[in-house]
């Protein structure tokens, strides 16, 4: 739907933003509260108690610090890279005592964490509670990095941001590059003409992939396309999980993926790819971590004389210039940067700019996240099916003020000149397909030859 003022909608979406903000935190709040650590654990939202291991700072020069469980090693959990965690100790009297900072999960598997600190005296009140555990936490940081991008591309003025954001409210057409199409005979015509609109747009392109339809393949091959043209894209999705299926798709075409955040997928091909592995297996690391181990020991004893703060001063200069070559070195190799869409505020991306940024599973995004990756791009290209399952939203208010309208939705329906629906499914028989067919995409999605009559 095409608006008069982008401005006032953003500032519509800020508001009803605060609404699912406000709503969100008085249930944690509430929940929390009324909700006993047993319940926490079955849900998995909770480790209880713990074991707390080494302690030591990561390659990106973080304090973190590795925690088991043992117990109820059968109840799959909902801790996963980026999400917020609040420490306790239950007394011998079983009450509970909150630590007062939070941390953050750097790392998860099944029954090993590895936690992000706060500061070193973090992990002293871990290392003195009794029978610790650790539970999620209110994620405040993803809200404001939502609430930044809202109020970044409002006040966007004379730069390709507030042009994108015209182009997706207003009326104005999306421009488009014109070449003869490109033949691609290993995916069916819809695909082929889905991957020739993404490489003719200029602003946007909408991939619109009912189930079944082979919308990651379709993304891929379009993302591998790309790269014969671009040096680098980003590539994007609202969750972690979402991030690492389309980089493991893209790394078995030989694609050099750079993960910036750790996976879920807990393998050896993923976590080779990530940023932090990388940084620590370049060559110049270890002169790096040897500089800082010197900086945290000289500062654990320092005195506060000149020669102390010129060593410092030295110590610190080399290490930038180590850590920036290292950056540059890892950013030059890869061609796909893959993250989430608020992994992309992260510094390790700071000032960096990319000609086309992809965004999967686009449906599922609120679009204030997808505004956070927005702001780096040149243009846009959302991969997703809005007919399916919408972003969560908890507040009825904000719900139907219409926070669960995806940017993606808008687009779609204001400019459906840029979309191109998918329209063979490779998973149904025909029976079962027609009614999600007739209903939700007009009767234009068929069953392909092989799956028909199934």
């Amino acid at each position: 739907m095409s608006v008069d003022n982008p401005i006032l909608a953003l500032t519509r979406q800020r508001q009803l933003l605060q609404v699912e903000y406000e709503h969100e935190r008085e249930e944690f709040r509430r929940l929390t509260q009324a909700m006993g650590i047993g319940r926490k654990v079955k849900r998995g939202d909770c480790w209880w108690p713990i074991g707390v291991g080494r302690n030591y700072y990561n390659s990106l020069n973080q304090l973190v610090v590795e925690i088991t469980r043992d117990d109820d090693t059968d109840i799959e959990h909902n801790f996963e890279y980026g999400r917020v965690v609040t420490l306790f100790g239950v007394t011998a009297t079983g009450d509970i005592h909150y630590l007062d900072f939070t941390a953050t999960v750097s790392y998860a598997e099944a029954h090993r964490m590895v936690l992000i600190m706060p500061h070193t005296a973090a992990i002293s009140a871990l290392m003195a509670l009794e029978r610790p555990g650790v539970q999620l936490s209110f994620d405040e940081t993803t809200y404001r990095l939502m609430f930044e991008a809202l109020e970044r591309v409002s006040k966007a003025r004379d730069n390709r941001l507030a042009q994108l954001r015209d182009i997706f409210y207003l009326r104005q057409p999306a421009a488009k590059f014109t070449f003869a199409p490109m033949r691609f005979p290993w995916l069916n015509t819809t695909q082929e003409h889905a991957v020739n609109e993404v490489l003719r747009a200029k602003d946007v392109a909408i991939v619109h992939g009912p189930p079944g339809t082979g919308k990651t393949t379709t993304l891929v091959e379009a993302i591998y396309e790309t790269l014969r043209r671009e040096t680098q894209v980003l590539v994007c999705a609202q969750s972690n999980m979402a991030v690492d299926w389309i980089s493991e798709r893209l790394m078995d075409r030989g694609v050099d993926v750079l993960r910036v955040g750790n996976p879920t997928r807990v393998n050896d091909k993923m976590l080779g790819q990530t940023y932090e592995r990388r940084f620590e297996a370049h060559p110049d690391y270890p002169q790096l971590w040897s500089i800082r181990k010197t900086m945290r020991e000289l500062r654990a004893h320092h005195r506060s004389t000149e020669a102390y703060h010129q060593k410092m001063d030295r110590l610190r200069s080399r290490a930038t210039e180590l850590e920036l070559r290292i950056n540059h070195d890892l950013f030059a190799q890869a061609r796909v940067i893959a993250c989430t869409l608020a992994g992309t505020a992260s510094r390790v991306l700071d000032g960096m700019k990319f000609a086309t940024l992809f965004i999967d599973e686009a449906a599922q995004a609120l679009e204030a996240a997808c505004w956070i990756a927005i702001a780096k791009a040149g243009r846009v290209i959302f991969a997703g099916d809005h007919c399916q399952l919408p972003p969560t939203i908890k507040s009825i208010e904000a719900l139907q003020g219409g926070l669960g309208t995806t940017l993606m939705e808008r687009i779609a329906t204001a400019k459906p000149q840029v979309v191109t629906l998918l329209q063979v499914q490779y998973r149904m028989n025909e029976a079962i397909m027609r009614f999600s067919s007739d209903w939700f995409y007009g009767g234009q999605v068929q069953s392909a030859p092989q799956v028909k009559y199934r």
